[in-house]
This record gives structure tokens, C-alpha cells and sequence, in this order.
């Protein structure tokens, strides 16, 4: 682990491998310990950086103004402060429409987008699906027990859960989490007021110098498959791939295939 002061920021990250750059951008209230996986997979081939964003993980900062913004000049800032010039970025979630935002206000040091269970923007999240509806509020409702067992099934198909047992997930997705999957931190309810206050799916044509590769979970009810399709098709070469036994946590889930995916497009890029 390493920070950086920016501003009125200290952003904590890891950066391990050698090779091209490529920086890491977590979604909402997740910190960089959950792209273990992909740097693990990666780093043999890459110099993988992941970064937590203010107000979560080791990194601080003024919450008082948050938006996506702020989050994508804080990774550029990383970028800036470590000297390279270009990089791949790489964005689940929220994390992905940051990744959008730097690549918009820094087309030049974007070397490629892998944008993954992702959104176009804020509209997308205005109408929640009934399920969204019921695992967010049963997530944030109830026992321990409860809100474990809704959000274990909020990131992951239903199917694996009941194969491999709630606690089993549950307890893999803590581990990659670092934190109690009942106990969201408090930055969550900030980032996704940021998510839902962000939409510039009308510059996304501007990508398509970029390579960018869109991938989503056909089984994600907070990225639905709809949304990231329609993500994918709106930056202009742009290609996608979607998995339809996957789910939100597709990066943890089907890791070796994700990371096998990201490496070749990383190389094409």
C-alpha cells in the first residue's frame, strides 16, 4: 500500500507487476481490495494500480461536493503523481462511469477503457428493477443474518448461492471486500448520490477513438444486461461480452475468465 497527498486529498492504492499501467476504480462502497483478484491474475503482465476512492479504504478527503467528477481527477491525479503518461483504466460499477468521465477529460492518457457491470449514467439507475428494489432495502433492513444473506444475493446469481451455500459466498465475498457484507460504509449513500447525479451518455460518441471493452452479467440487477448493452453500443467500436450466468460481482465470480478476457484486450490495446 502507497498514498499520495492531491489537493485536498490523500488517496491510498496498491500498485504491484511490471508492464503497461493500468489503474483500477472500485464501485459503490467497495474499496481497491476488491480488485485482489485481477491483480493477482494481472500483475504477471501488468503494473496494476488500484485506488480507493476518497472517503473510503485509506483515502480521504472533502465529502462535502462529492461527484463523479471529482472522483475521475483524483485517479488522473494518481496518474499525474506517479509519472505515466498513458494508462489502461479499468471501472466496475460506479467505477466504470468514472473511468468514462477520465477518459472525457483526459482522452489522451487513456490508452483503452474495460468498463465492467457499468452504466451510461445516472438515468439508468431511475427506475430500479422490483428485485433492485427488494435486495437493496433487505441489504440495509433487518438482522445481521438478513442483510448478509440480501446482499450476498444482490452480487451473485441465485443459482451459485443456493450450490454453494449462503455462508460460503457470503463469507468469499467479505473476504474480498475486507469489511461485514451487513455493514455498508457510510461513503456508500455520498457515491451513489454521485452516480445518480452524473449522465453524459450524449459525449459517449467522443470515446470511440479509444478501445474500450464493455462486459456485464446477464443476471446483474443493478447493471442490468439492457443498460450495459446499451452502454457498449453507444461508444462507437466498442466491443462486449456478457456472461448469462453472471451477476454483479462477474469480477469475483468468474475471475480467471474475466481476467483472461481483460489481458486480451489489454494486449490489443
Amino acid at each position: 500500500m502507497a498514498c499520495i497527498t492531491t489537493g485536498d486529498a490523500r488517496l491510498h492504492y496498491d500498485d504491484v507487476g511490471a508492464g503497461p499501467p493500468v489503474v483500477f476504480l472500485q464501485g459503490v462502497g467497495v474499496g481497491r481490495c476488491a480488485w485482489a483478484p485481477q491483480l493477482r491474475g494481472l500483475a504477471g503482465s501488468f503494473r496494476c494500480i488500484a485506488v480507493d476512492h476518497r472517503g473510503i479504504g485509506g483515502s480521504e478527503g472533502d465529502l462535502a461536493d462529492l461527484t463523479v467528477d471529482r472522483m475521475a481527477r483524483d485517479a488522473l491525479a494518481l496518474v499525474d503523481a506517479l509519472h505515466l503518461d498513458r494508462v489502461h483504466v479499468v471501472g466496475h460499477s460506479l467505477g466504470g462511469v468514472v473511468a468514462q468521465r477520465l477518459a472525457l477529460i483526459a482522452p489522451e492518457r487513456t490508452r483503452s477503457l474495460s468498463l465492467m457491470c457499468t452504466f451510461s449514467g445516472g438515468r439508468d439507475l431511475a427506475r430500479p428493477s422490483a428485485r433492485l428494489m427488494w435486495l437493496g432495502l433487505r441489504s440495509r433492513v433487518g438482522t445481521r443474518a438478513m442483510r448478509r444473506a440480501a446482499f450476498a444475493r444482490l452480487v451473485m446469481p441465485d443459482a451459485l448461492v443456493d450450490e454453494r451455500g449462503l455462508e460460503a459466498v457470503a463469507s468469499e465475498l467479505e473476504g474480498v471486500f475486507g469489511r461485514s457484507l451487513a455493514a455498508p460504509p457510510p461513503i456508500a449513500d455520498r457515491q451513489l448520490a454521485a452516480l445518480r447525479a452524473h449522465d453524459e451518455r450524449g459525449r459517449l460518441g467522443e470515446l470511440a477513438p479509444i478501445p474500450t471493452w464493455v462486459a456485464g452479467g446477464r443476471l446483474d440487477p443493478i447493471a442490468e444486461a439492457p443498460c450495459v448493452r446499451a452502454l457498449a453500443a453507444a461508444i462507437p467500436g466498442a466491443r462486449y461480452r456478457e456472461w448469462a450466468n453472471a451477476s454483479h460481482a462477474l469480477p469475483i465470480h468468474l475471475a480467471d475468465e474475466v481476467n483472461a478476457a481483460l489481458a486480451e484486450h489489454l494486449a490489443r490495446a
